[in-house]
């Protein structure tokens, strides 16, 4: 450990002092670098595919897609629009300041941290390296010891593409995590539950660090009476079981008016097969379903669902799990009990318990008695019953008649509020998060506020008392 926390010191010290000759880096110096990155990541799609099928069996298309794709459309977007970012953003006079010029001029915060979880390893890692790059950091990456294959892929590609003064990546546990966590960096982006975030906050305001913190919680759905049920079912099922459910955006539970709930669970058994059903009519042999992290996750899921059973809760469909491959089917509860533990805490995982409700008032009463989610998902044709939600209820974002896509809206800012995280990232929103938002104003020498300066003369006084009146 003694080694590790040296070479933690000696790379963080580097990455201080060469932060000034990063922060200056041209538009054109910090596009070639994130060319690379791009370029990097499409030839070696196999080598990333490879990796996270040995860590948790993900299959290689759904790798393309969630993982390379997602980081590669990204990049070019924002390299297609950098230039522009980082130039100065001039703002308009107010009033008493006609004479004066204004802008905010975007730099970088300097050395930042970036601690990144395990369920989509490259996705949730190089998306804020990227932003970070492109704002002029330096960074320092601490990619998850859960997915270890990958791990190593995402460091591979550091230490080609970059020297340790500028970006590095630390792999290891907990212990490697708080050694970074020690330090007094200029911005810290962390991704993972609600209760490593508070500790990662917590260490942060012994330094004064900035922080992004995305987070999780449990994401609801709610399918109105006036819902396409059948695209709803197959929307739902590809959101909540894809990554075999470990994604913190999947649905965690679904509040549907009573008198569609049966129609919608045939919807979601049909459409859960047609995705995931393999050539031996079982999920297990589908080579287009994932498995759980490792044994340790897959003993909670499938305690969680005996404790569900246990409790009373009704299993509707799946149920099946396999502790050698750490496999569990994608599994329904309904009818569940007021107590049920499907309903304590982030299920992160292919078990999705339905609700029920009478009225949107008490299908919104049940979500607002809950902490603020990090995504809330509607299915209505009725835009009264999606404004009243949209107005009754907090999320750190929304998807109307689909599941997740908001999130790789490069456009939309992605983030949570209060316990499923602060701060925005992806786009712009993510160039900004790594940068400092310098307020620069620039004054004339005809500046009419010098009429206002001591001593407080009866005409300084009048003035002031006109200022207040009418300006």
């Amino acid at each position: 450990m003694n080694n590790i926390q040296s070479d933690i010191q000696k790379v963080f010290q580097s990455q201080v002092a060469n932060q000034h000759s990063i922060r200056n880096t041209s538009y054109k110096e910090r596009n070639l670098k994130l060319k690379k990155i791009e370029d990097w990541l499409i030839d070696h799609k196999d080598v990333i595919r490879e990796a996270m099928h040995k860590d948790f069996h993900k299959p290689s298309a759904e790798v393309d897609l969630t993982e390379i794709w997602s980081v590669v459309n990204e990049i070019r977007h924002v390299r297609r629009r950098l230039k522009q970012w980082m130039k100065p953003e001039h703002v308009q006079p107010t009033l008493p300041f006609v004479a004066t010029k204004a802008w905010i001029q975007y730099e970088p915060k300097g050395v930042a941290l970036i601690i990144t979880p395990w369920n989509f390893p490259f996705n949730v890692s190089i998306s804020p390296l990227v932003s970070a790059i492109a704002s002029g950091n330096c960074a320092i990456l601490k990619p998850s010891e859960l997915t270890p294959c990958s791990a190593k892929v995402i460091s591979q590609m550091v230490s080609e593409l970059f020297s340790q003064d500028e970006v590095a990546t630390f792999e290891g546990g907990p212990e490697v995590a708080d050694e970074l966590l020690d330090l007094p960096f200029n911005h810290i982006f962390f991704t993972g539950g609600p209760k490593i975030g508070s500790i990662v906050m917590e260490k942060a305001a012994k330094n004064l660090s900035s922080v992004t913190l995305e987070l999780g919680g449990k994401s609801p759905t709610i399918v109105d009476k006036t819902a396409n049920l059948k695209d709803a079912a197959r929307k739902i099922a590809w959101g909540k079981f894809s990554n075999c459910g470990q994604t913190c955006l999947a649905p965690d539970y679904v509040l549907v008016h009573r008198s569609v709930k049966d129609e919608l669970l045939i919807n979601i058994k049909d459409a859960s097969r047609k995705l995931f059903q393999g050539s031996k009519d079982s999920v297990m042999d589908s080579k287009d379903y994932a498995r759980i992290v490792n044994s340790k996750h897959y003993d909670r899921l499938s305690g969680l669902i005996n404790k569900a059973k246990e409790s009373g809760d009704t299993l509707y469909m799946g149920g099946e799990t396999d502790p050698n491959s750490d496999y569990i089917e994608p599994t329904v509860f309904t009818d569940l009990n007021d107590t049920s533990p499907l309903m304590q805490e982030e299920i992160f995982g292919p078990i999705l318990p339905i609700l029920v409700f009478d009225s949107l008032e008490e299908a919104v009463a049940k979500i607002n008695s809950m902490p603020k989610p990090l995504g809330l998902y509607i299915f209505s044709r009725t835009k009264k019953n999606i404004d009243y939600i949209l107005n009754t209820t907090s999320a750190g974002g929304t998807s109307i008649n689909d599941t997740v896509l908001h999130y790789i809206h490069l456009n939309l800012p992605f983030g949570g509020i209060n316990n499923s995280g602060f701060g925005r990232t992806h786009g712009h929103s993510g160039f900004k998060a790594f940068s400092n938002h310098r307020s620069v104003l620039k004054q004339s020498s005809l500046s009419p506020l010098k009429l206002l300066y001591p001593p407080y003369t009866s005409r300084v006084k009048r003035l002031i008392k006109l200022l207040i009146k009418y300006i």
